[in-house]
């Protein structure tokens, strides 16, 4: 291959919790890499952290979705985001939206939320106890914690839950006429919502946005984009976090005897895992960029689980060590766009992954490491199940 070729996007992982060899060869040789995208656009990728950084720091590269171009088949046609789904959005809209989450996402407000996070996830082990061994760890624990954590922050009712969390996973999971159905069913049922909000406001996210000038059509888009958000990453971090620590067992002992490492422990396995595989970002105007030229309307791929693990900015990156100092990993973004809720799922995981240790301190896979199901045909990485097992009390 010559310095100018394009390349296809790399995706067989080596193992389940590494990214792909020939991404994070193309870091050593080549960070700015043509790249050929499914629709036959010819943009770049981004492999090593400075450059990411750069990029998503950068606001001549905008996150519009209808100007980028996704390197993966069979992701739709890119069309402008609807009102209040801010993720596609560049400033001053973005701002506008970013603005009114932000006071709702605040870290304050987070730790807070810790002793009913606390509850949730003891809540669900006791049921887990309770059923005994086996268990699959994705339905009996991490997707359900997360799942009641964000119906309670946007404050839908306990009778509507199983409805829209059907609806999530099948926009997750389903082909692409399955996902549009589940898509419009769960935003007629968030229109419902955001009426009975307007109508009789609680202590909720969503009660507290109707006290802006939104729109009905933008509270119910803002909430869809958050209830699909706080399902599906954090489960799959909560589960694929605990496929590593039983696959690494001096990295789980140490989170059994340094309790007081939770947050430590939560940042490296953010940058370990990486489960947000690529951010994409469409240059606004010609930007030289690591000695290349991208002209404007060229797509930027950037590969976050490779520039996490850049051994130029972590040393011995494709080790998981728990002690190290993962300061500046990219797991959520970078710049005006890092993740809204981040604060949120470190909470969860902070409270997740001891918890479930102190509970089940035999608990190992049921199930050979191999055969775990991988979600490597998903935009969000994880498992789709973690058959665990432990010695049941008698």
């Amino acid at each position: 291959m010559t310095e100018t070729e394009a390349i296809t996007l790399p995706t067989e992982r080596p193992t389940p919790f590494d990214p792909p060899h020939d991404l994070a060869e193309l870091r050593e040789t080549r960070p700015m890499a043509r790249l050929a995208y499914p629709d036959g656009h010819l943009g770049w990728l981004v492999t090593s952290h400075a450059l990411a950084r750069e990029v998503l720091a950068d606001r001549r590269f905008s996150a519009r979705s209808e100007l980028r171009h996704i390197p993966i088949a069979g992701t739709g046609e890119a069309r402008p985001s609807p009102p209040g789904m801010f993720v596609g959005m560049d400033p001053p809209r973005h701002t506008r939206y970013r603005h009114l989450l932000t006071g709702e996402f605040t870290v304050r407000r987070m730790r807070l939320l810790t002793e009913r996070i606390e509850e949730i996830t003891e809540e669900r082990l006791d049921l887990m106890e309770r059923q005994g061994p086996p268990a699959d760890l994705v339905r009996d624990f991490a997707g359900p914690v997360p799942a009641v954590v964000i119906c309670e922050l946007l404050g839908v009712p306990d009778e509507e839950r199983p409805r829209f969390m059907t609806e999530a996973a099948a926009l997750t999971r389903a082909e692409l006429p399955q996902k549009m159905s589940a898509f419009l069913a769960m935003q007629a049922h968030m229109r419902e919502l955001v009426t009975a909000k307007r109508a009789e406001p609680t202590d909720d996210v969503l009660s507290g946005l109707t006290r802006s000038d939104l729109t009905d059509e933008e509270l119910a888009n803002i909430g869809f984009m958050l209830l699909g958000a706080g399902l599906d990453t954090t489960a799959n971090m909560l589960a694929l976090g605990t496929f590593a620590l039983l696959r690494h067992p001096g990295q789980l002992a140490v989170l059994r005897a340094e309790p007081e490492r939770a947050d430590q422990v939560v940042e490296e396995l953010l940058r370990y895992l990486s489960i947000v595989p690529m951010l994409v970002r469409t240059a606004l105007e010609d930007v030289e960029l690591g000695g290349e030229l991208v002209r404007k309307g060229e797509s930027v791929t950037i590969s976050l689980p490779v520039a996490n693990r850049d051994p130029s900015r972590f040393p011995d990156p494709d080790a998981l060590d728990l002690r190290r100092d993962t300061g500046g990993h990219v797991a959520f973004g970078h710049g005006v766009h890092q993740c809204l809720g981040q604060q949120l799922a470190r909470v969860e995981m902070r409270v997740g992954y001891p918890a479930l240790f102190r509970r089940f301190p035999s608990l190992r896979l049921a199930v050979e490491p191999g055969e775990v199901p991988l979600r490597t045909d998903m935009l969000i990485y994880g498992v789709h199940s973690l058959p665990v097992t432990w010695d049941a009390a008698t």
